[in-house]
């Protein structure tokens, strides 16, 4: 069973899902006239308020979860240095899908209708296609976005601290349940609590790592060009199936940490009272580019610089005894942000089908199910929410591909 979903994920995110992401963000790069590089000079004249803030913490927790630490390890392990440049790339392409993504809902959301399935349902006019997408959020949103992170939480945990994995699933249900039956204010509220303050912490973390190391620096960014281009690789006589790994691994891993153009970004930002299209679209951007630019570089910096295979083993070379507890503490409020934002996800999706009913059934379901992933054996899960969270890819990518002049610059 195992080995056929293995393959069926290959299948949903093989070279078609890829090429079809990035060549739909170079589309959008050139319509929207590289807008990736008028960001800062927009947030300068348009600070946040307190709302908006809100929304971008809920958003961007969805996106900083557990595989920022570990799913950046894994690919610098699989695709070499070379592959954090590849995960610059989608996330620069990226940013312009999320542009669109949010433009696209901010002009169709309605109060029945929200994020993604309102520009399928309403701006295509497929309420068949909008009910696919939300049926892929759903079963995302309880994998990926939630069994996963509590499991990857629980195994952190379990090396610094000798806890009952029942309790600890007990816990976290009770947790969650109180965060989410609260709506989107209530897990609003709690991502601008936890996240700006975790978030710094973990990357001073890496930052004070980077300046014990700091003379490696110059060498981990020669590996990082060097690897992603081939440099090396051709001085070596060495075949290009190396650089090939990087590619294919560094821009899968980048589209799964910030989740451009899957579709989920659209669903959070129609939290937000804003009816401008441009200021949701250039926030979105923001959070791809804290995400990957900032976040993922710092981890995997870290790693290449200590010549450590993970981040704790790098954390310990300066923190010592320390790093387990303060990586538990980190991987927790990222896995905890991750799970609350993606329950928006899916709850927005079910009120979708069940034409906005029987929210808190769904709430009660999300807590218990999701809470399971502390006790369970994820190796299936993963697999399937993989192949789910790649599904959602597609209907959202057919929407923004035939609604790409209703994106605008100046909207």
């Amino acid at each position: 069973m195992t080995d056929f979903l293995e393959k069926i994920n290959s299948c949903v995110w093989g070279k078609g899902l890829i090429f079809l992401l990035i060549v739909t963000g170079i589309i959008y790069t050139v319509k929207l006239r590289f807008i990736q590089f008028r960001i800062v000079p927009f947030f300068l004249k348009n600070p946040p308020d307190k709302k908006q803030f809100r929304t971008v913490c809920m958003s961007l927790g969805t996106a900083m979860g557990t595989g920022n630490i570990t799913g950046v390890a894994s690919a610098v392990a699989v695709g070499g240095a070379g592959a954090v440049f590849w995960m610059w790339v989608s996330a620069f392409f990226g940013m312009a899908l999320v542009y669109a993504e949010n433009s696209l809902s901010v002009t169709y959301s309605k109060e029945d209708v929200k994020g993604s399935m309102a520009y399928l349902a309403k701006g295509l006019g497929s309420p068949v296609l909008a009910g696919i997408f939300a049926v892929f959020c759903i079963t995302a949103c309880i994998g990926m976005g939630g069994m996963v992170q509590v499991n990857t939480f629980a195994e952190s945990l379990e090396s610094c601290v000798n806890i009952s994995k029942y309790i600890l699933a007990v816990s976290v249900f009770i947790m969650i349940f109180l965060v989410t039956s609260g709506g989107a204010e209530r897990i609003g509220k709690t991502a601008q609590f936890l996240l700006p303050l975790v978030s710094v912490l973990y990357m001073t973390g890496c930052i004070i790592v980077l300046f014990v190391f700091r003379k490696n620096i110059p060498h981990a960014f020669g590996e990082i060009f060097g690897q992603a281009l081939g440099i090396r690789q051709f001085a070596g006589g060495i075949s290009g199936y190396t650089v090939s790994k990087a590619v294919s691994t560094g821009i899968r891993r980048g589209i799964f940490s910030n989740e451009a153009g899957l579709g989920s970004s659209p669903i959070l930002h129609s939290s937000a009272d804003s009816d401008n299209p441009k200021l949701q679209g250039m926030w979105s951007m923001t959070e791809v580019f804290f995400d990957t630019m900032i976040c993922c570089t710092l981890t995997a910096l870290t790693i290449i610089c200590t010549s450590c295979d993970n981040i704790q083993t790098a954390f310990s070379a300066v923190m010592g005894k320390y790093s387990l507890p303060f990586l538990a503490v980190a991987m927790a409020v990222f896995a905890f942000c991750t799970v609350i934002g993606w329950y928006y996800c899916g709850e927005t999706a079910f009120k979708y089908l069940s034409g906005g009913r029987h929210g808190k059934i769904f709430c009660i379901m999300f807590s218990v199910v999701v809470s399971l992933g502390a006790v369970m054996t994820m190796k299936t899960v993963w697999t399937l929410s993989d192949i789910f969270n790649g599904l959602m890819a597609f209907p959202n990518l057919v929407g923004l591909i035939l609604l790409i002049n209703k994106v605008k610059v100046n909207p």
